[in-house]
């Protein structure tokens, strides 16, 4: 058994479980495009797909890399000049409630915008209006909640580095990479 999964690695060059997760994956989407080619709407499927695929790789993709970038550098800015790494690097605990942030805008974009506030009006007998307040609050709730995450690992990193004799010996600082 061992040497025939060798051999598949060897020409593979990963495991045969890869391989055949890849082919449960193309067959997963042959079969949604079989479903999806039997619907008259196909055409608008895929203008749709398309444009969401351009929409995110020439536009949205640079404009996030942008915004990360620039946080990264404004962070190794206002840092104090010291040749060491800083004890916690902030910068993920800024990214993930950003991305959240980000991804229950989008969600909720149309409710945000009030959008469509007839027809939502009619179906639910509600307005929209709590919407951007909602969003607002999670948005603030996320960052606070990540700001006490960061306070938390930057107590302990400071309480294993600290000079006395009793405490843990300090690990090595693993390096944060974008």
């Amino acid at each position: 058994m061992r040497i025939a999964v060798s051999r598949i690695k060897g020409f593979y060059g990963a495991h045969p479980l890869h391989l055949l997760a890849l082919l449960g994956c193309f067959a997963l989407a042959g079969y949604a495009a079989l479903q999806t080619s039997a619907d008259p709407q196909w055409p608008l499927m895929l203008v749709w797909f398309l444009a969401a695929v351009i929409g995110h790789d020439l536009v949205l993709f640079p404009i996030y890399a942008l915004a990360d970038r620039s946080l990264t550098t404004v962070l190794h800015a206002i840092r104090p000049t010291r040749r060491t790494a800083p004890l916690v690097p902030a910068v993920n605990y800024l990214r993930v409630p950003a991305l959240a942030a980000g991804l229950l805008f989008l969600l909720f974009f149309p409710g945000i915008i009030e959008q469509g506030q007839d027809t939502y009006l009619a179906a639910t007998g509600q307005t929209q209006q709590p919407y951007l307040a909602r969003w607002l609050l999670i948005t603030a709730a996320l960052f606070a909640i990540s700001a006490v995450a960061y306070a938390v690992r930057l107590g302990r990193e400071r309480y294993r580095r600290a000079p006395t004799g009793s405490g843990p010996t300090p690990r090595p600082h693993r390096a944060n990479h974008p």
